[in-house]
């Protein structure tokens, strides 16, 4: 079997768009909402959104390639290197290189693509990772695969260009790149399609020994933000992570042949799914926020730090909702304490209590 790079007609792609013209035109609708509300937003409240949003991304592109980071190092070293305040000093190298690399790629959205840009972002990725030759194309003679199944059992879902052709392929790519963006010669109207079609592209190349797939995705992000004129707020990473195998079984079948109809279609889709998200997430940023503005001086130090604490497990809520045993573990306070400061909640309004016994649990009203 022949892969798409092995082609006669690579890299000249060929789809359709039938299927998903409704879902475009969605997209350029949610875009226009997204910077609405994101105008509206008090700076801190927007501040707090965008951090979120990178912390998601940073993660989730992460944990798609099986890596599982500490939320406090990320958001720790996304804060770090916005200039903003952090109580707390990630000593993750990991952690700091994706970070870096997510607000590199959003401070320098609107220059073109260089090779000396993507070895720059592939040192951030590698911090971590000394084994890996980092900041060059890959040079080992072996085929570079992507494998599953147990030794001697392996099977072979795709290998990339030889290593030897991966210069001239970047270099076609980069070219590529640069051209199909907004204002250039062989400009792509519609930001989704450039977006997904780099992604193919660059995967298929697969240039680096490591990290293909998280900087793949940052070039798809940066493709859009391009278009936008602004960093794009939404988490692409996390989209595809909620649905790994639906990615990867997407990516394969499109590294099959140059006809790549089903992969738009498949990453319009996603995309949209990842507007959804930043949209509900923004929006219950700013309801966080009206909710302290209009309670902050109803709550107590200890009722404060336990209503932050749900509050910090975003818009789907805190799991099981809060307790008296929760709140005991986290104010290490007495439970006689805890149900008092419960009740009073209730009393207040601010909490809504379902079950009895040891089966209650407390929820924030207007946010469950």
């Amino acid at each position: 079997m022949k892969y798409n790079w092995q082609q006669a007609d690579w890299p000249n792609f060929q789809y359709s768009t039938e299927e998903v013209e409704d879902l475009l035109y969605d997209y350029s609708q949610r875009t226009g909402k997204i910077n609405g509300i994101l105008e509206g937003l008090p700076e801190e409240t927007k501040s707090e959104a965008i951090i979120e949003l990178l912390v998601s991304e940073a993660l989730k592109t992460s944990e798609i390639e099986g890596e599982y980071l500490s939320r406090k190092d990320v958001m720790s070293s996304i804060k770090k290197n916005l200039g903003l305040k952090t109580d707390i000093i990630s000593k993750d190298k990991t952690a700091e290189g994706i970070s870096e690399l997510m607000i590199d790629a959003q401070k320098t959205f609107k220059e073109d693509l260089t090779k000396e840009n993507l070895f720059s972002w592939h040192k951030l990725l590698m911090k971590g990772n000394p084994k890996i030759q980092a900041g060059q194309w890959r040079t080992h003679e072996e085929p570079m695969q992507v494998i599953s199944g147990a030794m001697g059992k392996e099977k072979i879902h795709y290998e990339a260009p030889p290593s030897k052709i991966v210069a001239k392929e970047m270099k076609r790519f980069i070219q590529w790149f640069n051209q199909t963006a907004r204002g250039g010669e062989m400009e792509i109207k519609k930001p989704i399609l450039r977006a997904a079609i780099a992604h193919l592209y660059f995967e298929t190349i697969h240039p680096f020994e490591d990290g293909n797939g998280r900087i793949g995705r940052a070039i798809s992000e940066k493709a859009l933000s391009q278009y936008m004129d602004r960093p794009v707020l939404l988490s692409l990473s996390k989209a595809m992570e909620g649905k790994k195998k639906n990615y990867y079984a997407a990516l394969q079948l499109a590294q099959r042949s140059n006809e790549i109809t089903q992969w738009i279609n498949y990453f319009v889709k996603t995309t949209i799914s990842a507007q959804i998200d930043a949209e509900s997430l923004i929006e219950f940023t700013l309801k966080k926020t009206k909710f302290f503005d209009r309670n902050k001086h109803q709550l107590n130090q200890r009722q404060e730090k336990a209503i932050r604490r749900m509050l910090k497990s975003g818009p789907k809520g805190f799991d099981g909702g809060m307790n008296a045993r929760k709140y005991v573990s986290l104010n290490k306070t007495s439970k006689p304490t805890a149900t008092r400061d419960l009740q009073d909640l209730c009393d207040k309004g601010i909490l809504t209590k379902e079950g009895g016994g040891r089966s209650t649990s407390y929820y924030i009203n207007g946010f469950k």
